[in-house]
């Protein structure tokens, strides 16, 4: 019996903890911007910005962001910085 309770708590424990990192982590992710030196959320409005920074510059937008070499990346931010 004291070992149920233990097991019970523990699985309980990790449901409380680990239900914000499920809900937020998926729709939304922070992303270093390191040649501004300030941080961008990543929603669904800045892969929209992306797919079209990609379109115009006849780059697969299907690529995730993260694999992009380090000088398209920085063209990415430096493009986003004067949309705004």
């Amino acid at each position: 019996m004291f070992c149920a309770k233990k097991y019970i708590r523990s699985i309980l424990m990790f449901v409380c903890l680990a239900t914000p990192f499920l809900f937020t982590s998926c729709a939304t992710h922070r992303v270093y911007d390191p040649y501004y030196r300030d941080y961008h959320y990543w929603r669904n409005g800045e892969t929209a910005h992306y797919h079209r920074w990609a379109q115009e510059r006849h780059r697969d937008g299907r690529r995730n962001f993260r694999r992009l070499r380090r000088e398209e990346q920085k063209e990415y931010w430096e493009w986003r910085h004067h949309q705004r």
